[in-house]
């Protein structure tokens, strides 16, 4: 089939491919390299905490905090990048894991938003509280399908002449982009 083509359009069209490979693997390492800078800045993006004034309400031009029950701005924001820093880089191990139990960080993922939720409410008085009765939906959705692929790959382990590594590699997630993956599960 491919020699019923023109020459100079087989060349194009195998040009085509390999640019659209060095656009791929250049896309991939400049993604790479701001979510290798945003790891690696982590430590500066807790302290900014320290740039918050340590009084009840924190006001710039942009809006106005009141820290309710924290009484000290500087103490509130220090709470939530304790909390929000986690789930960063929770959230970047989840968008970049390709293997079979990535599913298992859904459940930190889910309780780091319910403790922030909780923190920028301010009205709270027990912040860091687990409540469980808010993850027990998610866990019950999480838990069984670790379980069930595990179960899966034992099996065909028994049946079929394979390698642990080949089974998970079987089962790891092929990239998808980040919004690939936002898009399996909504």
């Amino acid at each position: 089939m491919d020699k019923l083509k023109p020459k100079s359009k087989r060349k194009s069209e195998s040009l085509s491919k390999t640019h659209n490979k060095n656009i791929n693997v250049s896309s991939r390492a400049v993604v790479g390299s701001i979510l290798g800078t945003i790891i690696a800045s982590t430590p500066l993006l807790f302290s900014l905490h320290e740039s918050v004034p340590a009084e009840k309400v924190w006001d710039t031009f942009l809006f106005t905090y009141d820290s309710l029950l924290w009484e000290d701005a500087q103490y509130a924001m220090w709470v939530l990048t304790g909390k929000f820093i986690p789930l960063l880089l929770l959230l970047i191990w989840f968008f970049t894991n390709r293997n079979w139990w990535y599913h298992a960080l859904l459940v930190p993922i889910v309780m780091y938003i319910f403790q922030i939720v909780g923190t920028i409410n301010g009205d709270t008085t027990h912040v860091d509280e687990f409540q469980l009765i808010y993850m027990l939906p998610i866990m019950a959705l999480v838990i069984p399908s670790i379980y069930l692929i595990r179960a899966k790959m034992f099996n065909r382990l028994n049946e079929v002449n394979k390698t642990m590594q080949e089974l998970e590699d079987e089962f790891m997630m092929k990239p998808k982009g980040v919004w690939g993956k936002v898009k399996q599960y909504f």
